[in-house]
């Protein structure tokens, strides 16, 4: 699922799947422009009436406009679902169009209050999704998620989907959001070369750094990391305070609580990673690596572990080894004493679909979404992208890669013990702060106690500044 090199600026693939870059791609014309005065959730359109059989009262031959960001997912997935919306609503039109560069094409139209039905409003140069709901130009799904499932019995579509899923599109308490992909971050190695070797898997940071110090007297770099973007060293490092703090570590953060990136759990991570790279087990050179360059040397072997989120699999599927068989592991457990389980994991939805506040046709819209988060949808997406759907038991019976079956397996075995932060999709410059501030922890040139006052005081200066919309979870 390569996406387009030239829709990538800093840091890559995670600030999409992540939108770590959000503010930093914001339309400000788009604030300035529109008027954030009462939310207009769309009920004003003309629509059908509700029945069981169209529970969100579509108006049969309504046309229907749907944008979809086409990039390494593509958009046959989002058009299969447009062909079952027009079984159901023949005389429908429905216009569909798979766009690269999603926010330039769809300012003008925001704007100008004349905005599609649905817009997948992913990749670089998107509309800043916390911009749109300050302007109130996306609707409430609410309706949408209160709905029965397409195809799942008995459920509504909330309930169809993966832990987290709801929250991750919600803004002060109005869900304007539903994203179809589902990342989740740990650990990755190869199964055959651990085998080989008769290395364990840790499930403790004592273990793991014990397996370190066998593997580097094998000849081998214990850890690499995609040096040139520290984010993705952050996330196994965030994920150990976290299961050592638990959520209430995770809302002190999110909610810039004053203190908060002084918690025992933050600072015990922070030295976790400072005594992984103190003691050399990191591969050498690794700071100035990118992404892709980092990546390529795990799969020769060159080192044992990779930190990546789960579309690590795909994004390697043309340089990995026959036989290297990719596998993701959870983050070891900091220590006994955490408050989350070894198995929680961090994980959160991507791939973001909104309905427009001032779409024509917003209950088509939402049908159509309704459609889109079907559990046959979701399980055709899977087949043909390797990669996790939002929608719980999509991937059920099915034959799965070593990867994306490891994160099934992972996403399973965690049940309820997901979690994610979501300061990093609410305030870039924090975000950036911290990768930051981690790039100079795991090179040594500053440690964890600075580390943790570094990013305090740029979460206080955050907090502070009063043109910054706040958010709390």
């Amino acid at each position: 699922m390569n996406l387009e090199p030239q829709l990538r600026p800093y840091p890559t693939r995670r600030a999409l799947l992540k939108t770590a870059a959000a503010a930093a791609v914001t339309v400000p014309v788009l604030a300035a422009c529109v008027t954030s005065g009462k939310k207009d959730d769309g009920t004003a359109a003309a629509g059908g009436a509700k029945t069981a059989d169209n529970p969100l009262g579509v108006k049969e031959d309504a046309p229907l406009e749907v944008v979809v960001f086409k990039g390494g997912y593509g958009d046959d997935y989002a058009i299969k679902a447009e062909q079952q919306y027009t079984q159901r609503y023949p005389k429908a039109e429905v216009d569909h169009k798979g766009l690269q560069k999603v926010g330039e094409a769809m300012q003008p139209r925001f704007v100008a209050g004349n905005p599609p039905d649905v817009v997948d409003n992913t990749g670089a140069g998107r509309l800043d999704i916390a911009t749109l709901v300050g302007a109130g130009q996306v609707a409430d799904l609410a309706e949408l998620l209160d709905a029965p499932a397409f195809d799942v019995p008995g459920k509504k579509v909330r309930d169809t989907l993966l832990p987290g899923v709801v929250d991750d599109g919600t803004f002060a308490g109005s869900t304007v959001a539903l994203n179809f992909t589902y990342t989740v971050w740990g650990l990755w190695y190869s199964k055959t070369f651990f085998e080989q070797k008769g290395w364990r898997y840790p499930t403790t940071w004592a273990d793991m750094l014990a397996l370190c110090e066998t593997i580097k007297k094998a000849g081998v770099a214990p850890w690499t990391y995609q040096g040139k973007y520290p984010e993705y060293i952050n996330d196994p490092l965030l994920s150990m305070a976290a299961k050592a703090g638990g959520k209430d570590l995770i809302k002190a953060v999110d909610n810039l609580e004053p203190g908060a990136w002084k918690q025992e759990g933050l600072l015990q991570a922070a030295t976790a990673f400072a005594e992984l790279a103190g003691k050399g087990y990191l591969m050498s050179g690794s700071e100035a690596l990118s992404h892709t360059e980092a990546q390529a040397a795990w799969c020769r072997k060159k080192a044992a572990f990779i930190p990546c989120g789960s579309w690590l699999e795909s994004e390697q599927k043309e340089v990995t080894p026959s036989g290297f068989d990719m596998v993701m592991g959870t983050v070891p457990s900091l220590t006994a004493a955490d408050r989350q389980p070894v198995g929680a994991v961090q994980a959160a939805s991507s791939e973001s679909f909104i309905v427009p506040s001032k779409a024509k046709n917003p209950a088509g819209g939402r049908e159509y979404l309704r459609t889109l988060f079907s559990k046959a949808s979701a399980t055709d997406f899977a087949k043909a992208n390797s990669t996790l759907p939002a929608v719980a038991g999509a991937t059920d019976g099915l034959t799965l890669s070593s990867g994306l079956g490891s994160v099934r397996d992972a996403v399973v075995a965690a049940g309820d013990n997901t979690f994610t932060y979501r300061f990093r999709t609410w305030y870039a410059p924090l975000a950036k702060a911290v990768d930051d501030a981690t790039g100079e922890l795991v090179n040594k040139r500053i440690s964890p106690a600075d580390w943790s006052t570094r990013i305090q005081k740029a979460a206080d200066a955050l907090a502070k500044d009063t043109t910054v919309t706040k958010y709390t979870r």
